[in-house]
């Protein structure tokens, strides 16, 4: 159209339409002057892809702009980003906000949601990261390297032998690990012996479990500095980077590690005695203080030295293992309830927990004196007498070995265990006949007639009664005749010499 000239529009159209036509041949000359004179060597292909060309520059550009975005998502995740992209003036500005206690920066952490505390968390780790590594100087032990701060999927932390923690104590390897993180052994650098380092996991609900168990370890260390009621002590604990650590004497295998590296091959009855002696004398100073574990099994009880003898066993027809050392210490409190702190409704490992618990019918320390019990028959013919991991299974197992639940408890209970005032329970169903043919009656257990078989299966019978009201406690079970043959040098505290007064007694009686 705009290549039409003026005169031929004029023969063509009326005169109405040739004051637009003017307009028409105006604007042609623009164009012509605009292509010709202002860019003259730029064909229309070019234009096109010049114009391509910035807008791919454009989107370079934008992607840039995101990219630093993406970048620091990726750094919340990938441990290889968490000490390289904090700046000093970051740094000096989220340590002024968390705050220099740890008071402070778990308030402020309560306020935050999970993805900011997280990001913040991420951020102060790396940041301190930074400033431990730059002022620490590990000259002294060329074998030594600057510890890691990454966290596994579990919130594990990541450490190779030789790091060294918090300027102080030296990883020397792994001794255990749980739920709740890992046992580490350490060395002291300050005071150059070795003890064991519990290293929980970077996880809220196991923080704060460590920190009630610091809590009741603190009251413990006030009440007995010296350990004479064998609860394991505790010698230093620090936040390292969200990780609750703490320290502890050094001991040997727990009771149930040694059990299993002797292929399941059950105490002698003197150890048992001994054992249960400590272990009794123990958590009675826990009830005495308004305290009780709630988590007692043979896990939980350590020897204090764990070397042994081979000793050849006549009626296995093998080399057994015979621990030298039977002293023992009781660990792990961190599911210790103070009796005016609030109750769970759920406590202790299955295989050990009282039917108080189970029938969700209340607790205190009674159910400790019930995984005694169950821990003292483990103990003398090395396996665990509830073998199951179902409630109603649990409760028939109980029946079938102890007799009926009593009344009371079947009526109180909330549980729809019971049907009148009976347990629920088909003894013909696979489940029942596993009961049936894998449980008996408790006396029938025993390994031999003699006496004090007899008296160990009379206290365990004392501790497995079903009503906690009825049930014997510790200072009760300490004075029980099965006790009566521990060693005066064994004996703890006000206890020595009480087998004489006993045996007197029982002489007085007869």
């Amino acid at each position: 159209m705009f290549g039409l000239s003026l005169t031929t529009c004029q023969l063509i159209q009326g005169p109405a339409v040739r004051t637009w036509n003017c307009v028409a041949h105006f604007a042609n000359l623009l164009w012509y002057k605009f292509n010709h004179v202002k860019h003259p060597i730029m064909p229309r292909q070019r234009r096109r892809h010049h114009s391509r060309s910035r807008s791919r520059s454009r989107s370079h550009s934008y992607d840039r702009d995101r990219e630093p975005k993406r970048r620091k998502i990726e750094s919340y995740e990938s441990p290889q980003h968490k000490r390289s992209l904090s700046s000093d003036k970051t740094h000096r500005s989220r340590q002024y906000d968390r705050g220099s206690t740890l008071e402070r920066r778990y308030k402020r952490s309560k306020r935050r949601s999970p993805a900011s505390k997280k990001r913040h968390r991420h951020r102060h780790e790396k940041s301190l990261s930074r400033r431990k590594q730059s002022r620490r100087s590990y000259s002294t032990d060329q074998s030594s390297r600057a510890p890691s701060v990454e966290d596994d999927e579990e919130g594990h932390l990541i450490y190779r032998s030789g790091d060294i923690l918090q300027e102080r104590y030296k990883i020397l390897g792994t001794l255990g690990e749980g739920t709740f993180g890992k046992v580490v052994k350490v060395k002291d650098i300050d005071m150059d012996h070795c003890m064991a380092l519990k290293i929980i996991k970077n996880v809220e609900k196991y923080r704060e479990a460590a920190k009630l168990e610091i809590n009741v370890l603190e009251k413990l260390g006030d009440k007995d500095p010296d350990s004479i009621h064998l609860c394991v002590r505790m010698l230093d604990w620090f936040d390292y980077h969200g990780h609750m650590c703490i320290a502890f004497e050094m001991l040997g295998l727990s009771v149930f590690d040694f059990l299993k590296d002797n292929n399941y091959y059950p105490y002698p009855l003197d150890q048992v005695r001994h054992i249960g002696y400590q272990l009794c004398y123990s958590v009675k100073f826990l009830h005495e203080n308004k305290l009780t574990h709630t988590d007692l099994k043979p896990e939980n009880i350590l020897f204090v030295d764990a070397d042994y003898d081979i000793v050849y066993n006549s009626k296995k027809r093998r080399d057994v293992k015979r621990v030298k050392r039977t002293d023992v210490r009781l660990i792990d409190f961190g599911s210790a309830t103070f009796d005016h702190e609030h109750h769970s409704t759920i406590v202790s490992t299955r295989h050990y927990r009282a039917p108080e618990v189970i029938l969700e019918l209340g607790w205190a320390q009674p159910c400790d004196v019930w995984s005694i019990g169950c821990i003292l028959f483990e103990l003398y013919l090395g396996i665990t007498l509830f073998q199951t991991h179902d409630n109603r299974e649990h409760l028939a197992m109980m029946q079938r070995i102890l007799g009926e639940i009593p009344l009371r408890m079947a009526r109180k209970t909330k549980t729809k265990y019971f049907y009148r005032g009976k347990l629920d329970w088909d003894e013909k169903s696979s489940a029942g006949r596993y009961v049936r043919d894998n449980c008996k009656p408790l006396m029938r257990y025993k390994q031999s007639d003699d006496n004090d078989h007899a008296q160990l299966f009379n206290l365990i019978l004392r501790m497995l009664e079903y009503e906690p009201s009825q049930r014997i406690t510790l200072r009760e079970a300490l004075m029980h005749p099965f006790f009566d043959k521990i060693p005066p040098h064994q004996r703890l505290g006000e206890h020595q010499g009480a087998g004489d007064i006993r045996r007197e007694r029982s002489l007085s009686l007869t």
